[in-house]
């Protein structure tokens, strides 16, 4: 395997500007490099849950979703994209299953591109808070 940038960094630079007008979204960078320890379906979950309560720190879970799946696209791995309701239980159980039968090798692949996602999110979103905004919001 050879070493491909898939410009993770100006990815996570774009995320975290278009972003980073509201209050507290941007912290959430921290919670995402998280929550990559838990899994592909975690971490694309947790936009179901946020959505419903805080939907502008959901939709920036949401949107870094989305350009992780284009991101891996590039690498010929195909992830699922579709936007899902919180509601649809039936999409959610598909979505996650779909998460879990990739090979191995693929998810391996897919958790170390999204380590280096987020950890480009988290260091941009380090350079761009405003003052006065905690990484915990």
């Amino acid at each position: 395997m050879t070493w491909k940038s898939y410009d993770l960094d100006q990815e996570a630079q774009r995320l975290v500007l278009k972003h980073r007008d509201q209050k507290g979204v941007i912290g959430q960078s921290h919670k995402m490099r998280i929550t990559v320890a838990f899994g592909l379906e975690r971490f694309w979950g947790e936009q179901l849950r946020l959505l419903e309560k805080e939907p502008p720190k959901g939709q920036y879970w949401r949107d870094t979703w989305k350009s992780f799946v284009k991101i891996m696209q590039q690498a010929g791995i195909k992830l699922p994209q579709e936007d899902v309701s919180n509601n649809n239980t039936a999409k959610i159980q598909e979505v996650a299953a779909e998460l879990w039968k990739l090979p191995i090798e693929d998810q391996r692949i897919c958790l170390a591109v999204l380590t280096q996602f987020c950890d480009s999110l988290v260091w941009w979103t380090q350079r761009y808070k405003k003052s006065g905004v905690g990484d915990d919001e």
